[in-house]
């Protein structure tokens, strides 16, 4: 059974996530520095993300993004729990990136509080942590 029963309530949750990393001057300014944008596809539910230092806005990008990430809902779900590392989840085909490898690997790092956070947004809205 999926983690998410909709695209709206999966479309919240990562919204939420990346709307609270989006707060913190230091994500949004090393984002900036690195040229960064992300694309996010997400399957099962459906939903698309991109994200800028400026914020986060749902659907498919107005222009190509540096970094595209395609996945399913629940492995990020896994993903943010710190279930699954993103080493075996590229290995085994469960996330594929296309974009610049150097960006991706300046891109990481700066995801670290949202690693912190997302257990307590899972389990405010009622997913399984």
């Amino acid at each position: 059974m999926p983690v998410f029963e909709s695209s709206d309530k999966a479309r919240h949750i990562f919204t939420d996530l990346f709307s609270i990393l989006l707060k913190d001057e230091t994500f949004t300014q090393r984002m900036r520095d690195a040229g960064i944008t992300l694309h996010l596809i997400q399957t099962k539910p459906d939903i698309e993300l991109y994200v800028t230092p400026d914020g986060v806005q749902a659907g498919a990008p107005s222009q190509p993004a540096t970094i595209r990430i395609k996945m399913s809902c629940d492995t990020a779900h896994s993903l943010w729990l710190g279930k699954l590392l993103m080493p075996v989840a590229l290995a085994t085909g469960k996330v594929r990136i296309k974009g610049s490898v150097a960006k991706v690997l300046e891109f990481v790092p700066l995801l670290r509080p949202a690693f912190d956070q997302y257990p307590e947004i899972a389990a405010s809205e009622g997913l399984p942590v």
